[in-house]
Protein backbone atom coordinates (compact mmCIF):
# COMPACT_ATOMS: atom_id res chain seq x y z
CA UNK A 1 0.00 0.00 0.00
CA UNK A 2 1.26 3.49 -0.88
CA UNK A 3 1.62 6.35 1.58
CA UNK A 4 -1.05 8.26 -0.33
CA UNK A 5 -3.53 5.50 0.54
CA UNK A 6 -3.15 5.93 4.31
CA UNK A 7 -1.72 9.36 5.17
CA UNK A 8 -4.45 11.71 6.45
CA UNK A 9 -6.85 8.83 6.91
CA UNK A 10 -8.69 8.99 10.24
CA UNK A 11 -8.21 6.43 12.97
CA UNK A 12 -11.58 4.92 12.10
CA UNK A 13 -10.63 4.64 8.41
CA UNK A 14 -7.22 3.14 9.16
CA UNK A 15 -8.78 0.64 11.54
CA UNK A 16 -11.11 -0.54 8.77
CA UNK A 17 -8.16 -0.96 6.39
CA UNK A 18 -6.37 -3.07 8.99
CA UNK A 19 -9.42 -5.16 9.92
CA UNK A 20 -10.20 -5.93 6.27
CA UNK A 21 -6.62 -6.91 5.50
CA UNK A 22 -5.95 -4.05 3.07
CA UNK A 23 -2.92 -3.05 5.12
CA UNK A 24 -1.09 -4.33 8.17
CA UNK A 25 0.28 -2.76 11.37
CA UNK A 26 3.84 -3.30 10.12
CA UNK A 27 3.11 -1.72 6.74
CA UNK A 28 1.52 1.29 8.44
CA UNK A 29 4.40 1.61 10.88
CA UNK A 30 6.95 1.59 8.06
CA UNK A 31 5.08 4.30 6.14
CA UNK A 32 4.80 6.64 9.11
CA UNK A 33 8.33 5.93 10.39
CA UNK A 34 9.62 6.93 6.96
CA UNK A 35 7.65 10.20 7.07
CA UNK A 36 8.85 10.93 10.59
CA UNK A 37 12.45 10.50 9.44
CA UNK A 38 12.12 12.46 6.18
CA UNK A 39 9.61 15.18 6.95
CA UNK A 40 9.73 15.57 10.73
CA UNK A 41 12.97 17.62 10.80
CA UNK A 42 11.47 20.25 8.45
CA UNK A 43 8.99 21.18 11.18
CA UNK A 44 11.11 20.51 14.30
CA UNK A 45 8.40 18.04 15.20
CA UNK A 46 10.36 15.03 16.43
CA UNK A 47 12.80 14.35 19.25
CA UNK A 48 13.19 10.58 18.83
CA UNK A 49 11.89 8.18 16.18
CA UNK A 50 11.18 4.99 18.12
CA UNK A 51 11.71 2.66 15.17
CA UNK A 52 12.78 -0.49 17.03
CA UNK A 53 9.93 -0.32 19.52
CA UNK A 54 7.40 0.55 16.81
CA UNK A 55 8.27 -2.39 14.59
CA UNK A 56 8.25 -4.75 17.57
CA UNK A 57 4.79 -3.52 18.62
CA UNK A 58 3.50 -3.64 15.04
CA UNK A 59 4.64 -7.22 14.56
CA UNK A 60 3.07 -8.21 17.88
CA UNK A 61 -0.21 -6.59 16.76
CA UNK A 62 -0.51 -8.70 13.62
CA UNK A 63 -1.41 -12.13 15.05
CA UNK A 64 -4.55 -10.95 16.91
CA UNK A 65 -5.62 -9.13 13.74
CA UNK A 66 -5.29 -12.31 11.68
CA UNK A 67 -7.30 -14.15 14.33
CA UNK A 68 -10.04 -11.52 14.32
CA UNK A 69 -9.27 -10.47 17.90
CA UNK A 70 -8.43 -6.78 17.60
CA UNK A 71 -7.97 -5.18 21.01
CA UNK A 72 -9.59 -1.89 20.04
CA UNK A 73 -10.05 0.46 17.13
CA UNK A 74 -6.49 1.67 17.82
CA UNK A 75 -5.04 -1.80 17.25
CA UNK A 76 -2.09 -1.40 14.85
CA UNK A 77 -2.46 2.39 14.56
CA UNK A 78 0.80 4.41 14.78
CA UNK A 79 0.98 7.42 17.11
CA UNK A 80 3.39 9.88 18.69
CA UNK A 81 3.70 11.01 22.29
CA UNK A 82 4.74 14.38 23.62
CA UNK A 83 8.25 14.06 25.04
CA UNK A 84 7.13 14.61 28.62
CA UNK A 85 5.76 11.04 28.73
CA UNK A 86 8.17 8.52 30.24
CA UNK A 87 9.10 5.66 27.91
CA UNK A 88 11.27 2.81 29.18
CA UNK A 89 14.68 2.76 27.53
CA UNK A 90 13.91 5.73 25.26
CA UNK A 91 15.07 9.27 26.13
CA UNK A 92 12.48 11.59 27.66
CA UNK A 93 13.77 15.16 27.45
CA UNK A 94 10.83 17.30 28.60
CA UNK A 95 11.89 19.51 25.66
CA UNK A 96 14.88 20.74 27.67
CA UNK A 97 18.53 20.49 26.67
CA UNK A 98 19.72 19.52 30.19
CA UNK A 99 17.55 16.36 29.98
CA UNK A 100 18.02 15.42 26.33
CA UNK A 101 19.78 12.11 27.19
CA UNK A 102 17.78 11.23 30.33
CA UNK A 103 16.16 7.77 30.22
CA UNK A 104 13.50 6.34 32.53
CA UNK A 105 13.04 2.62 33.21
CA UNK A 106 9.22 2.68 33.02
CA UNK A 107 6.38 3.83 30.78
CA UNK A 108 3.85 6.52 31.58
CA UNK A 109 0.38 5.11 32.23
CA UNK A 110 -0.93 6.68 29.00
CA UNK A 111 1.77 4.88 27.02
CA UNK A 112 0.95 1.60 28.76
CA UNK A 113 -2.79 2.00 28.08
CA UNK A 114 -2.21 2.72 24.42
CA UNK A 115 0.01 -0.34 24.11
CA UNK A 116 -2.73 -2.45 25.71
CA UNK A 117 -5.11 -1.03 23.11
CA UNK A 118 -2.71 -2.18 20.38
CA UNK A 119 -1.46 1.26 19.31
CA UNK A 120 2.09 1.53 17.98
CA UNK A 121 4.44 4.19 19.42
CA UNK A 122 6.46 5.62 16.52
CA UNK A 123 7.94 8.82 17.97
CA UNK A 124 8.57 11.05 20.94
CA UNK A 125 7.43 14.47 19.78
CA UNK A 126 8.98 17.87 20.37
CA UNK A 127 7.67 20.34 22.93
CA UNK A 128 8.43 23.68 24.52
CA UNK A 129 11.08 23.19 27.20
CA UNK A 130 9.57 22.11 30.51
CA UNK A 131 6.13 22.69 28.93
CA UNK A 132 6.62 26.43 29.36
CA UNK A 133 7.27 26.13 33.09
CA UNK A 134 9.95 28.80 33.03
CA UNK A 135 7.65 31.40 31.45
CA UNK A 136 8.79 31.46 27.81
CA UNK A 137 7.55 34.20 25.47
CA UNK A 138 8.51 33.05 21.97
CA UNK A 139 8.53 29.81 19.91
CA UNK A 140 12.29 29.23 20.02
CA UNK A 141 12.08 27.67 23.49
CA UNK A 142 13.11 24.11 22.75
CA UNK A 143 16.44 22.52 21.94
CA UNK A 144 14.78 21.00 18.85
CA UNK A 145 13.94 24.48 17.55
CA UNK A 146 10.60 26.28 17.16
CA UNK A 147 7.65 24.16 16.09
CA UNK A 148 6.99 25.06 12.46
CA UNK A 149 3.54 24.69 10.95
CA UNK A 150 3.07 22.57 7.81
CA UNK A 151 0.68 25.29 6.62
CA UNK A 152 3.49 27.87 6.66
CA UNK A 153 6.95 27.01 7.99
CA UNK A 154 7.42 30.62 9.09
CA UNK A 155 4.54 30.30 11.57
CA UNK A 156 4.40 28.56 14.92
CA UNK A 157 2.50 25.38 15.70
CA UNK A 158 1.66 26.63 19.20
CA UNK A 159 2.87 25.56 22.61
CA UNK A 160 3.67 23.61 24.48
CA UNK A 161 2.55 20.54 22.50
CA UNK A 162 4.29 22.00 19.45
CA UNK A 163 5.58 18.74 17.99
CA UNK A 164 2.31 16.91 18.59
CA UNK A 165 0.46 19.53 16.53
CA UNK A 166 3.02 19.59 13.72
CA UNK A 167 3.25 15.80 13.50
CA UNK A 168 -0.47 15.21 13.03
CA UNK A 169 -0.92 18.19 10.70
CA UNK A 170 2.00 17.01 8.55
CA UNK A 171 0.70 13.44 8.37
CA UNK A 172 3.66 12.05 10.30
CA UNK A 173 1.33 10.14 12.66
CA UNK A 174 -2.45 9.65 12.62
CA UNK A 175 -2.77 10.96 16.19
CA UNK A 176 -0.63 12.24 19.03
CA UNK A 177 -0.84 12.73 22.77
CA UNK A 178 -0.31 16.26 24.07
CA UNK A 179 -0.77 17.95 27.41
CA UNK A 180 -2.53 21.11 28.53
CA UNK A 181 -2.08 23.20 31.62
CA UNK A 182 -3.45 26.31 29.95
CA UNK A 183 -3.85 26.21 26.17
CA UNK A 184 -1.26 23.62 25.17
CA UNK A 185 -3.70 21.30 23.38
CA UNK A 186 -6.21 23.82 22.06
CA UNK A 187 -3.53 26.22 20.79
CA UNK A 188 -1.74 23.68 18.53
CA UNK A 189 -5.16 22.42 17.37
CA UNK A 190 -6.06 25.98 16.36
CA UNK A 191 -2.74 26.75 14.70
CA UNK A 192 -2.46 23.43 12.85
CA UNK A 193 -6.06 22.87 11.74
CA UNK A 194 -6.67 19.84 13.97
CA UNK A 195 -9.09 18.45 16.51
CA UNK A 196 -7.66 18.73 20.00
CA UNK A 197 -9.40 17.47 23.13
CA UNK A 198 -8.65 18.69 26.65
CA UNK A 199 -10.29 16.15 28.97
CA UNK A 200 -11.75 16.83 32.39
CA UNK A 201 -9.08 17.11 35.08
CA UNK A 202 -8.53 13.64 36.49
CA UNK A 203 -10.03 11.84 33.49
CA UNK A 204 -6.59 10.69 32.23
CA UNK A 205 -3.72 9.50 34.43
CA UNK A 206 -0.62 11.69 34.51
CA UNK A 207 1.60 9.04 36.09
CA UNK A 208 4.91 9.13 34.24
CA UNK A 209 4.24 12.57 32.75
CA UNK A 210 6.29 15.61 33.70
CA UNK A 211 4.50 17.69 36.33
CA UNK A 212 4.14 21.38 35.60
CA UNK A 213 1.12 22.22 37.74
CA UNK A 214 -0.36 19.37 39.79
CA UNK A 215 -3.88 20.79 39.94
CA UNK A 216 -4.03 22.02 36.33
CA UNK A 217 -2.16 19.47 34.15
CA UNK A 218 -4.18 17.30 31.76
CA UNK A 219 -3.24 14.84 28.99
CA UNK A 220 -5.29 14.53 25.81
CA UNK A 221 -5.26 13.70 22.09
CA UNK A 222 -4.56 15.75 18.97
CA UNK A 223 -6.25 14.11 15.97
CA UNK A 224 -7.70 14.77 12.54
CA UNK A 225 -11.33 14.70 13.73
CA UNK A 226 -13.45 14.98 16.84
CA UNK A 227 -14.48 11.35 16.30
CA UNK A 228 -10.84 10.27 16.52
CA UNK A 229 -10.48 12.21 19.78
CA UNK A 230 -13.31 10.17 21.29
CA UNK A 231 -11.73 6.91 20.18
CA UNK A 232 -8.36 7.82 21.70
CA UNK A 233 -9.83 9.18 24.92
CA UNK A 234 -11.65 5.91 25.58
CA UNK A 235 -8.31 4.08 25.39
CA UNK A 236 -6.40 6.40 27.75
CA UNK A 237 -9.08 7.38 30.28
CA UNK A 238 -9.69 5.69 33.61
CA UNK A 239 -8.73 5.29 37.22
CA UNK A 240 -5.04 4.74 37.94
CA UNK A 241 -3.77 3.89 41.46
CA UNK A 242 -0.48 5.54 40.53
CA UNK A 243 -2.29 8.86 40.06
CA UNK A 244 -4.62 9.53 43.03
CA UNK A 245 -6.22 12.48 41.22
CA UNK A 246 -7.81 10.22 38.60
CA UNK A 247 -11.57 9.79 38.71
CA UNK A 248 -13.56 6.63 39.35
CA UNK A 249 -15.99 7.69 36.63
CA UNK A 250 -15.47 5.42 33.63
CA UNK A 251 -15.49 6.87 30.12
CA UNK A 252 -16.98 5.06 27.15
CA UNK A 253 -17.07 6.94 23.89
CA UNK A 254 -20.62 7.44 22.64
CA UNK A 255 -20.24 7.22 18.88
CA UNK A 256 -23.96 7.19 18.11
CA UNK A 257 -25.29 9.07 15.10
CA UNK A 258 -25.39 12.84 15.60
CA UNK A 259 -26.80 13.85 12.20
CA UNK A 260 -30.37 14.39 13.40
CA UNK A 261 -29.74 15.57 16.95
CA UNK A 262 -30.32 19.11 18.16
CA UNK A 263 -28.30 20.88 20.81
CA UNK A 264 -28.48 23.86 23.07
CA UNK A 265 -25.36 26.03 22.92
CA UNK A 266 -24.22 29.33 24.38
CA UNK A 267 -21.78 31.92 23.11
CA UNK A 268 -19.71 33.74 25.68
CA UNK A 269 -20.50 37.46 25.66
CA UNK A 270 -17.54 39.41 24.33
CA UNK A 271 -15.89 36.30 22.86
CA UNK A 272 -15.48 38.06 19.51
CA UNK A 273 -14.17 41.33 20.94
CA UNK A 274 -10.47 42.02 20.43
CA UNK A 275 -9.85 39.02 18.22
CA UNK A 276 -8.24 38.92 14.79
CA UNK A 277 -10.56 39.98 11.97
CA UNK A 278 -10.34 36.62 10.20
CA UNK A 279 -10.93 34.74 13.44
CA UNK A 280 -14.04 36.83 14.03
CA UNK A 281 -15.37 36.19 10.52
CA UNK A 282 -14.69 32.45 10.68
CA UNK A 283 -16.24 32.13 14.12
CA UNK A 284 -19.36 33.97 13.02
CA UNK A 285 -19.60 31.69 9.99
CA UNK A 286 -19.21 28.67 12.27
CA UNK A 287 -21.97 29.95 14.54
CA UNK A 288 -24.24 30.25 11.49
CA UNK A 289 -23.55 26.58 10.74
CA UNK A 290 -24.28 25.67 14.37
CA UNK A 291 -27.68 27.38 14.13
CA UNK A 292 -28.73 24.69 11.65
CA UNK A 293 -28.83 22.11 14.44
CA UNK A 294 -28.69 24.06 17.69
CA UNK A 295 -30.30 26.89 19.58
CA UNK A 296 -27.75 29.49 20.64
CA UNK A 297 -27.98 31.89 23.57
CA UNK A 298 -25.50 34.46 24.83
CA UNK A 299 -24.16 34.09 28.37
CA UNK A 300 -21.74 36.02 30.53
CA UNK A 301 -19.50 34.92 33.37
CA UNK A 302 -19.66 37.22 36.40
CA UNK A 303 -16.76 39.60 36.95
CA UNK A 304 -14.01 37.57 38.65
CA UNK A 305 -10.21 37.48 38.22
CA UNK A 306 -10.27 34.27 36.17
CA UNK A 307 -6.92 34.74 34.48
CA UNK A 308 -5.15 36.04 37.58
CA UNK A 309 -6.38 33.05 39.60
CA UNK A 310 -5.23 30.52 37.01
CA UNK A 311 -1.91 32.28 36.51
CA UNK A 312 -1.23 32.40 40.26
CA UNK A 313 -1.90 28.68 40.68
CA UNK A 314 0.19 27.81 37.65
CA UNK A 315 3.12 29.98 38.66
CA UNK A 316 3.18 28.82 42.28
CA UNK A 317 2.89 25.14 41.45
CA UNK A 318 5.46 25.25 38.66
CA UNK A 319 7.92 27.01 40.96
CA UNK A 320 7.44 24.17 43.44
CA UNK A 321 7.63 21.45 40.78
CA UNK A 322 10.97 22.76 39.50
CA UNK A 323 12.37 23.96 42.84
CA UNK A 324 15.28 21.51 42.87
CA UNK A 325 16.04 22.17 39.19
CA UNK A 326 16.18 25.91 39.84
CA UNK A 327 18.20 25.57 43.05
CA UNK A 328 20.80 23.55 41.15
CA UNK A 329 21.12 26.21 38.44
CA UNK A 330 19.39 24.10 35.78
CA UNK A 331 17.70 27.02 34.00
CA UNK A 332 21.11 28.26 32.83
CA UNK A 333 21.16 25.34 30.37
CA UNK A 334 17.78 26.11 28.79
CA UNK A 335 17.38 27.38 25.24
CA UNK A 336 15.20 30.49 25.52
CA UNK A 337 17.02 33.42 27.19
CA UNK A 338 13.94 34.40 29.21
CA UNK A 339 13.72 30.87 30.62
CA UNK A 340 17.13 31.15 32.25
CA UNK A 341 15.87 33.58 34.91
CA UNK A 342 12.52 32.21 36.20
CA UNK A 343 12.95 33.00 39.86
CA UNK A 344 10.16 35.60 40.08
CA UNK A 345 7.68 32.71 40.05
CA UNK A 346 8.89 31.52 43.44
CA UNK A 347 8.09 34.94 44.90
CA UNK A 348 4.33 34.25 44.92
CA UNK A 349 3.21 34.21 48.53
CA UNK A 350 1.42 31.33 50.20
CA UNK A 351 -1.36 33.79 50.99
CA UNK A 352 -1.89 34.58 47.29
CA UNK A 353 -1.81 30.90 46.35
CA UNK A 354 -4.37 29.92 49.00
CA UNK A 355 -6.60 32.84 47.99
CA UNK A 356 -6.43 31.69 44.37
CA UNK A 357 -7.42 28.16 45.37
CA UNK A 358 -10.41 29.48 47.31
CA UNK A 359 -11.56 31.65 44.40
CA UNK A 360 -11.11 28.69 42.05
CA UNK A 361 -13.67 26.74 44.08
CA UNK A 362 -16.11 29.60 43.54
CA UNK A 363 -15.27 29.72 39.81
CA UNK A 364 -15.96 25.99 39.42
CA UNK A 365 -19.33 26.30 41.13
CA UNK A 366 -20.35 29.35 39.09
CA UNK A 367 -19.24 27.74 35.83
CA UNK A 368 -21.16 24.55 36.54
CA UNK A 369 -24.35 26.42 37.38
CA UNK A 370 -24.06 28.72 34.36
CA UNK A 371 -23.37 25.89 31.95
CA UNK A 372 -25.98 23.47 33.31
CA UNK A 373 -28.68 24.32 30.71
CA UNK A 374 -26.28 23.92 27.78
CA UNK A 375 -24.50 21.17 25.90
CA UNK A 376 -21.48 23.41 25.37
CA UNK A 377 -20.19 26.96 25.38
CA UNK A 378 -18.79 28.19 22.06
CA UNK A 379 -15.85 30.54 21.45
CA UNK A 380 -12.84 30.95 19.17
CA UNK A 381 -10.08 28.52 20.10
CA UNK A 382 -7.56 31.34 20.01
CA UNK A 383 -7.72 35.08 19.33
CA UNK A 384 -5.39 34.87 16.32
CA UNK A 385 -4.17 32.38 13.74
CA UNK A 386 -0.61 31.11 14.16
CA UNK A 387 1.96 33.79 14.92
CA UNK A 388 5.20 34.23 13.02
CA UNK A 389 8.36 32.45 14.12
CA UNK A 390 10.50 34.88 16.10
CA UNK A 391 7.59 36.93 17.41
CA UNK A 392 6.73 37.36 21.06
CA UNK A 393 3.44 35.47 20.84
CA UNK A 394 2.20 36.97 24.12
CA UNK A 395 2.48 40.43 22.59
CA UNK A 396 0.25 39.88 19.57
CA UNK A 397 -3.06 39.27 21.33
CA UNK A 398 -5.13 42.21 20.22
CA UNK A 399 -6.24 45.06 22.45
CA UNK A 400 -7.49 43.96 25.85
CA UNK A 401 -8.47 40.43 24.81
CA UNK A 402 -8.97 38.02 27.68
CA UNK A 403 -8.76 34.24 27.62
CA UNK A 404 -11.73 33.77 29.93
CA UNK A 405 -12.63 30.41 28.38
CA UNK A 406 -9.09 29.10 28.84
CA UNK A 407 -8.81 30.40 32.39
CA UNK A 408 -12.20 29.07 33.51
CA UNK A 409 -11.81 25.78 31.68
CA UNK A 410 -8.36 25.01 33.03
CA UNK A 411 -8.80 26.30 36.56
CA UNK A 412 -12.10 24.39 36.94
CA UNK A 413 -10.75 21.36 35.03
CA UNK A 414 -13.48 21.38 32.37
CA UNK A 415 -13.36 19.48 29.05
CA UNK A 416 -13.11 21.32 25.75
CA UNK A 417 -12.49 20.41 22.14
CA UNK A 418 -11.17 22.59 19.33
CA UNK A 419 -11.89 21.81 15.68
CA UNK A 420 -11.06 23.76 12.49
CA UNK A 421 -13.34 26.66 11.57
CA UNK A 422 -11.71 27.91 8.37
CA UNK A 423 -8.64 29.78 7.18
CA UNK A 424 -7.30 33.30 7.37
CA UNK A 425 -6.62 35.33 4.26
CA UNK A 426 -2.99 34.19 4.61
CA UNK A 427 -4.08 30.55 4.44
CA UNK A 428 -3.62 29.79 8.13
CA UNK A 429 -6.12 27.64 10.05
CA UNK A 430 -8.46 28.96 12.73
CA UNK A 431 -10.41 26.97 15.29
CA UNK A 432 -13.65 26.98 17.23
CA UNK A 433 -13.91 25.42 20.68
CA UNK A 434 -16.74 23.76 22.57
CA UNK A 435 -16.42 23.63 26.36
CA UNK A 436 -18.64 21.54 28.60
CA UNK A 437 -19.27 20.66 32.23
CA UNK A 438 -16.98 18.28 34.09
CA UNK A 439 -17.09 14.72 32.68
CA UNK A 440 -19.20 15.82 29.72
CA UNK A 441 -16.62 14.86 27.07
CA UNK A 442 -19.18 12.84 25.11
CA UNK A 443 -21.40 15.86 24.85
CA UNK A 444 -18.75 18.31 23.58
CA UNK A 445 -17.40 15.69 21.18
CA UNK A 446 -20.92 15.13 19.84
CA UNK A 447 -21.40 18.85 19.16
CA UNK A 448 -18.02 19.02 17.42
CA UNK A 449 -18.87 15.93 15.36
CA UNK A 450 -22.19 17.45 14.33
CA UNK A 451 -20.35 20.60 13.25
CA UNK A 452 -17.80 18.56 11.27
CA UNK A 453 -20.60 16.67 9.51
CA UNK A 454 -21.66 20.02 8.05
CA UNK A 455 -18.21 21.48 7.26
CA UNK A 456 -15.16 20.32 5.34
CA UNK A 457 -12.30 22.19 7.03
CA UNK A 458 -10.98 19.04 8.71
CA UNK A 459 -10.54 17.34 5.33
CA UNK A 460 -8.13 20.00 4.08
CA UNK A 461 -4.41 19.37 4.56
CA UNK A 462 -1.20 21.26 3.76
CA UNK A 463 -0.07 20.78 0.15
CA UNK A 464 3.59 20.80 1.22
CA UNK A 465 3.26 17.44 3.00
CA UNK A 466 0.80 15.61 0.78
CA UNK A 467 2.09 12.08 0.05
Amino acid sequence: MKASDVVFKTVRQLSELIQTGQTSPTELAEIFLDRLDRIGPKYNAVVTVTRERALEQAKKAEQPIRSGRALSMLHGIPYGGKDLLATAGIPTSWGAAPFRNRVFDYDATVVTKLEKAGAVLCAKLAMVELAGGMGYRQPNASFTGPGRSPWDRETWTGGSSSGSGAAVAAGLVPFAIGSETWGSILSPANNCGLAGLRPTYGRVSRHGAMALSWTLDKLGPLCLTADDCGIVLEAIAGRDPDDPTTTDQAFRYNKSDVSEKTYRLAVLKGALDYVDEDVRANTQAAINVLRRFASIDEIEFPDLPYEAVTRTILSAESASAFEEFMDEGGPAGLTAPEDRHPYARSAISAQDYIRALRIRTKIARIADDLMAPYDAIVAPSRATPATRIGMDFRGVILGSAKDTMGAVGNSAGLPAISVPSGFSRDGLPTGIQFMGRAYDENRVIAVARAYQLRTDWHNQHPDAVMP
